[in-house]
């Protein structure tokens, strides 16, 4: 924190600080950090006022493979910047760069590139989705390029990495997946459940293992069953799991995600699972070595109908949450806090003391109207 710094007092109709709702609310930054939150009449003169708009932490976004043309499956540093930008726009001021599944070598590649801008603090680390998932389950992801996992080739990513890796999604019925749940909790990662065949008691041990967070819930997994009822029942009853929601209404019918909304027993992560065209135009684009084709913002796989990413950015995702049955407060705890405490993000998420300084200015229709970044507003909209 830059003591040297003066204090600004900015002063909403309500203030949510991620974990409360606070009506009127106020909030007090020095240089890049939070100093105090709170109700009521501020401590001083406020510096600026917003009598009708709502004060929010920045959103984490723990699932994104891309945006503004670009993409985090990269060897180019320029390329993972434009996406952090293209997202910030729309109120993503935390990301996660996902990796889609590429041969082992080249995702090493990767992720030393990304690591360098974690390690800078301009991303929030990396999400490596595959290369462990399975065949049957894989999405969009490139057949040829998946394989079990071993643990030379777990440590082999987890190495380049240098702790900057903070999720791995892993389909836990593969030769090895289990013991892989374990060595990427033991790393100090989180594993993830998701492209998945398992069944009900694979899943649980998954979790049994250490496994709390589900990717992308129902899509890439085998739909419920009342005789079978399959991973998505065992990650949704579990108060350990997260389960991460893409409400783009393409991924999820709302009234699915309002009952997984509803249901999930520790709680839901909203997430983009965003590619290279966000924020961009229709069009071809790649995911990894994949073709996709974009038409009227639905990303597929090229001559097919499988879903390949979203063109979701998070403020459309909060909106879609509330419209689906969440209050704002939940909503927007989905979409900071939350997913900040399940990847251990301790600086972001939230807006209390001592934290990092990155909110966001919503209207009555939660339309991010201005951001701020580390104290700084990068976002002057109207």
């Amino acid at each position: 924190m830059n003591d040297s710094a003066e204090s600004v007092v900015l002063a909403a109709e309500h203030v949510i600080t991620g974990e409360r709702h606070l009506s009127p609310g106020w909030v007090e930054l020095r240089g890049d950090r939070v100093t105090a939150v709170g109700e009521g009449a501020t401590p001083r003169i406020p510096d600026e006022q917003f009598p009708d708009k709502t004060l929010a932490p920045g959103y984490v976004d723990t699932h994104v493979h891309g945006g503004g043309g670009a993409s985090y499956s990269t060897e180019r540093v320029e390329d993972a910047l434009a996406v952090a930008r293209a997202h910030a726009a729309h109120g993503s001021t935390t990301h996660i760069a996902s990796l889609v599944t590429a041969p082992l070598e080249q995702m090493a590649r990767q992720v030393a590139v990304i690591r360098e801008l974690v390690e800078e603090g301009l991303l929030g680390g990396i999400h490596l989705e595959g290369p462990w998932l399975s065949p049957a389950f894989r999405g969009a992801h490139t057949a040829a390029e998946l394989r079990p996992p071993t643990a030379a080739d777990v440590a082999t990513l987890l190495d380049a990495g240098r702790g900057t890796v903070r999720m791995v999604t892993i389909a836990p019925e593969q030769p090895g997946g289990l013991d892989a749940v374990r060595q990427v909790v033991d790393a100090g990662a989180v594993a993830a459940v998701g492209h998945t065949g398992a069944d009900f008691e694979t899943a649980r041990a998954a979790i049994a293992a250490g496994a709390t967070v589900a990717t992308h819930l129902f899509n890439a997994m085998p739909p419920v069953h009342h005789r079978e009822p399959g991973p998505v029942i065992a990650l949704l009853e579990e108060e350990a799991v997260a389960v991460e929601l893409v409400m783009d209404n393409h991924h999820l019918h709302p009234s699915v995600a309002s009952l997984a909304m509803r249901a999930a027993a520790g709680g839901f992560h909203l997430v983009t699972d965003a590619m290279a065209a966000t924020g961009s135009t229709d069009g071809r684009y790649r995911l990894g070595s994949r073709e996709v084709d974009v038409q009227g913002g639905v990303a597929t796989l090229a001559g097919t109908a499988t879903l390949a990413g979203s063109t979701l950015t998070m403020d459309s995702a909060v909106r879609s949450a509330v419209a689906a049955g969440a209050s704002r407060l939940q909503a927007i705890e989905a979409a900071t806090a939350l997913p900040a405490r399940h990847l251990r993000l301790d600086d972001v998420g939230r807006l209390a003391p001592g934290l990092r300084a990155d909110l966001l200015v919503l209207d009555d229709q939660l339309v991010v109207r201005r951001a701020m970044e580390r104290g700084r507003w990068v976002d002057k909209g109207a």
